[in-house]
């Protein structure tokens, strides 16, 4: 597991990011329910590391109910107390009310488009864009698809998707393959 060469962003012995890299990071998601996990969790990193995030992020499964957006959705007063005082995930009042308001949002987008899933990926022309990614240098932070999703989605209503939280989802849901070209992970896309 330890001798691959991987992106340069996992570290060199964190399992919990080397795992996350092997088996998550740059797949591409269509499963709705998992592209709402990765929209709230990219949110919820804003200022943070991922690494934060990752460690965290069981907790937050099952703070948030498995990340069911119908059941974030409703979501009231005693719930954000509830959240406020769980240590297992980021108790920032502004990122927990951004959930219950993207879960409301989300949900809008499932009824017009029929998935998020159709919604998300037309950003990117419904395939994953393909960089050659040399070292963690040459990795943007913003693209103009990520701008152009950013702004969409804030006239829709979500909160915490400025346009670099809008490119980590789409490195993260494999909208972009920006492993590194000498990680084992790039040639499998």
């Amino acid at each position: 597991m330890y001798n691959k060469r991987r992106c340069s962003w996992t570290g060199s012995n964190n399992s919990l990011m080397i795992e996350y890299h092997d088996k998550e990071w740059g797949v591409p998601v269509h499963d709705d329910r998992t592209l709402f996990e990765f929209l709230i969790l990219e949110g919820a990193q804003a200022g943070l590391t991922w690494q934060t995030v990752l460690n965290k992020r069981e907790n937050y499964r099952r703070a948030f109910d498995g990340f069911h957006a119908d059941k974030i959705a409703c979501y009231g007063k005693e719930d954000v107390n509830r959240l406020l005082t769980d240590a297992g995930i980021i108790r920032n009042r502004l990122k927990i009310a951004s959930t219950i308001q993207n879960a409301k949002a989300f949900l809008k987008i499932q009824k017009e488009f029929g998935t998020f899933d159709i919604y998300i990926w037309q950003f990117v022309g419904c395939k994953p864009i393909n960089h050659k990614i040399k070292t963690i240098k040459d990795i943007p932070t913003n693209t103009k698809e990520s701008d152009a999703m950013s702004k969409d989605l804030i006239k829709r209503g979500f909160k915490f998707v400025g346009s670099t939280i809008c490119y980590a989802l789409m490195q993260a849901v494999g909208m972009v393959n920006d492993h590194e070209i000498q990680c084992f992970r790039y040639k499998e896309y």
